[in-house]
């Protein structure tokens, strides 16, 4: 996409780039580079998320007073862009872009003070509770138990899919604290020190060879209270704004610019004859093209502080079908080639060769049309808010 910046957005590119040239060093690069599962481990994203913060440019979406940069939408699109073009780590975003703006908007004055300096800092690394293994797609089944016992609830039951769990010592889950009444109506929102006693983590290894998913396990787990946002039974309605800024507050055609380059390194000369790999590249270039700029005019009349709304389904749907198309595009482009790839050969060898991470990026993409919200569901709130 060929945008004039004004001379503002120019010096603004021009400072990104310089912050970029001075900070990202290479073993970030390498690091965000062989990461081939959704997002890179914390020694990779950590450092960089450091930083951010340090710069104060971590949480575009966040209130100034908070932290926030008071950028235009616009120049968080070029800060994107640049980052994905220099080849700069994803920031993990369960702290920074899904639970943070749920605390803005819905937590206590003594919650937001005791998390989000955390967000920010690092110390703590979130993961997030949703799906079960009867309650994915259908969330409002879930079944996760959060009965009140005094000054706090206890929960027995589990949750599935979470992302880098592993990792988290923080997590914010949705319980079922009621019965009554809609499935909707007894969930509740709450925040979860992932080191109590009875807290269990088992680790889910996908088809691309990555353990980036586990299986947590509560049992007689005693979570205060003073750690449930909003009020009781009301978690759904968090849960739905949250799922706005999961779905819809990522910028994303840059990274997904990134991977169709690295497509295009492996596809045959123009004279070999397989002109249906390269129009096929022809197509997913105009596709993209038309997402960045869907994208971008998305986040023009998206606020600090504030919500997609129904457009983060538009987004997330488009963004899921791109990623999955750019990874069927190079497993065919590799060829044969491809077949020599399997899960027990890391990709953190140097003596693997650079382009075969499209093996476990064209694995791993099967799953962007599910977690997040399947695409069935997404066509759904689609239909309804557009109707």
């Amino acid at each position: 996409m060929d945008l004039e910046l004004s001379p503002e957005d120019q010096k603004f590119r021009q400072e990104v780039r310089e912050f970029l040239s001075t900070h990202l060093t290479d073993t970030l690069r390498v690091g965000q580079l062989r990461t081939t599962a959704m997002y890179p481990d914390p020694d990779v994203s950590g450092p960089w998320q450091h930083l951010l913060n340090q710069r104060g440019w971590l949480v575009p979406l966040w209130p100034v007073e908070w932290g926030g940069t008071g950028w235009t939408a616009f120049q968080r699109f070029i800060f994107e862009t640049e980052c994905a073009l220099a080849g700069a780590p994803l920031v993990h975003p369960m702290g920074v872009r899904l639970v943070g703006p749920v605390l803005l908007k819905f937590g206590t004055d003594a919650q937001k003070r005791e998390h989000l300096p955390r967000i920010l800092s690092g110390q703590d690394y979130w993961c997030q509770g949703f799906s079960e293994p009867n309650a994915g797609s259908d969330l409002a089944a879930l079944q996760l138990r959060a009965d009140r016992d005094g000054e706090d609830y206890v929960l027995n039951g589990s949750k599935i899919w979470t992302t880098h769990a592993h990792f988290a010592n923080r997590m914010f889950a949705l319980v079922r604290t009621s019965n009554a009444g809609r499935r909707q109506d007894g969930i509740s929102f709450l925040l979860i020190d992932m080191s109590l006693p009875g807290v269990g983590v088992r680790p889910i290894h996908t088809i691309g060879g990555d353990h980036d998913v586990n299986e947590v396990h509560f049992d007689n787990v005693r979570v205060p209270v003073s750690q449930r946002v909003g009020e009781e039974n009301a978690g759904w309605e968090y849960a739905k704004y949250l799922l706005e800024f999961e779905r819809g507050a990522g910028i994303f055609s840059p990274r997904l610019r990134s991977q169709l380059k690295r497509v295009a390194s492996v596809l045959p000369s123009t004279g070999s004859g397989d002109g249906l790999l390269h129009k096929a590249f022809g197509d997913l270039n105009a596709d993209l093209d038309a997402f960045e700029w869907l994208e971008a005019r998305s986040m023009a009349s998206l606020a600090p502080g504030s919500s997609p709304g129904p457009v983060a389904s538009v987004l997330k749907l488009r963004a899921s079908r791109l990623k999955q198309a750019i990874g069927a595009l190079g497993q065919r482009a590799l060829g044969r080639s491809g077949l020599r790839w399997h899960s027990e050969s890391p990709f953190s060898d140097a003596t693997q060769p650079q382009n075969m991470s499209l093996v476990p990026e064209y694995c791993n993409s099967r799953a962007f049309t599910i977690f997040g919200g399947a695409a069935e569901i997404q066509l759904g709130l689609i239909a309804k808010s557009y109707a």
